[in-house]
C-alpha cells in the first residue's frame, strides 16, 4: 500500500500536468489552477476510510472551506442576498465539517467500498454537481480532475500490492481490493451503489445537461402531457349537452360568466397557468420552493 506522501506527491504532479493541459487546450490560468488542486487534493479522497483519522480531518477541512465557494452559483441562482449567501455557506461548512466527517468516521471501514470503481464515480458525479455552472464545458474540465486524483490513488494501491521477493513478483493480500466493483459486505456494496445511483440522476437532472441532451432523467415527468390527458378524461366525462342545458337564470358556475354573455376563450396554451413556468427539474421545483418560502 503506497504512503501517505506518495499519493498526494504523485496526485500533485499530476494536478500540475493537468492544469497545464488545460491551459492549452483554452482554460483560463486560475481554471486551470483550481483543477489543478482538485487534482492533488482528490488524491487522498479514498483514504478517508483511514483508521488513524488525519486524512479524514485535513479531508473533511479543505471540502467544508471549498464547497460553499464551489457551490456559488447555485446559490446565486436561488436569489440569496448577501447575508443569506453568508448564512449558506456556514450551513454548507458545518454539514460537511460535521455531518459528513461523523457519518463517514461512523459508517466506513479501511479498503471498504470507498477504494473502488463505483466510488471513483461517486466522487466525480459529486465534483460535477458541487461545481456548479452552466458552462457544461467547464464542469467537465474539473470534475475529470477529481477522477484523475482518485484514479491516481487506486491505481498506487494497486501498483504497491505487488512486489519482487526471492527472484519472483510477488502479490501481496491487498491485491485487488482497490480497484474492485464490489466487496464481500453486501450492505456496502448495495449503499456504494445506490449513492451512484442517485449521483447519476442528479446529474441527468441538471438543466445544463438536458438541454444539451434532452430529457434523460428518469424523474422528469412531462406535466402539459398529463395535464392534456387529464383535462381530455374530465371533457370525455361530460353529458354531450353539458354546454347547452345550464340555468337560464343564474350565473354559469363553470365559466363565472352571466347568461347571455359570451364566454372568452383562451387557445391551448395561454392564459395564467400557461405563463407561468413549468418545472421541468427537480432543480426548478426546489428554486421555486424556495422563493415561496422566501416571499
Amino acid at each position: 500500500m503506497a504512503s501517505f506522501k506518495t499519493h498526494i506527491t504523485a496526485s500533485t504532479t499530476l494536478g500540475v500536468g493537468y492544469a497545464l493541459w488545460g491551459v492549452y487546450r483554452g482554460e483560463s490560468l486560475e481554471a486551470a489552477c483550481v483543477a489543478g488542486g482538485l487534482c492533488g487534493a482528490a488524491g487522498m479522497l479514498p483514504d478517508i476510510d483511514s483508521p488513524s483519522g488525519v486524512p479524514l480531518r485535513e479531508l473533511m477541512g479543505l471540502a467544508a472551506a471549498l464547497a460553499p465557494m464551489l457551490m456559488l452559483d447555485r446559490l446565486i441562482e436561488l436569489g440569496l442576498d448577501y447575508e443569506q449567501l453568508v448564512l449558506a455557506a456556514g450551513a454548507i461548512y458545518l454539514f460537511v465539517r460535521l455531518g459528513v466527517m461523523r457519518l463517514v468516521a461512523r459508517y466506513t471501514v479501511h479498503r471498504g467500498m470507498l477504494h473502488s470503481l463505483p466510488a471513483l464515480l461517486i466522487f466525480t458525479g459529486l465534483a460535477f454537481l458541487i461545481c456548479g455552472s452552466t458552462d457544461l464545458s467547464a464542469r467537465y474540465y474539473r470534475a475529470g480532475a477529481v477522477f484523475v486524483g482518485v484514479l491516481s490513488h487506486l491505481l498506487l494501491d494497486e501498483m504497491y500490492a505487488v512486489e519482487w521477493r526471492g527472484g519472483r513478483w510477488r502479490f501481496k493480500r491487498s491485491f485487488g481490493s482497490a480497484i474492485k466493483l464490489w466487496s464481500p459486505n453486501p450492505w456496502a456494496n448495495c449503499s456504494t451503489y445506490l449513492k451512484l445511483a442517485a449521483v447519476v440522476v442528479l446529474i441527468l437532472s441538471e438543466p445544463a445537461i438536458m438541454e444539451r441532451y434532452g430529457r434523460l432523467s428518469p424523474l422528469v415527468v412531462n406535466n402539459d402531457y398529463w395535464r392534456s390527458r387529464l383535462r381530455e378524461a374530465a371533457l370525455a366525462g361530460e353529458p354531450p349537452d353539458a354546454t347547452v342545458d345550464r340555468p337560464a337564470s343564474t350565473t354559469d358556475v363553470a365559466t363565472g360568466a352571466s347568461p347571455g354573455h359570451p364566454v372568452a376563450t383562451s387557445p391551448p396554451g395561454s392564459g395564467p397557468a400557461a405563463q407561468s413556468p413549468r418545472d421541468r427539474t427537480i432543480y426548478d421545483t426546489a428554486r421555486r420552493l424556495w422563493q415561496r418560502w422566501k416571499g
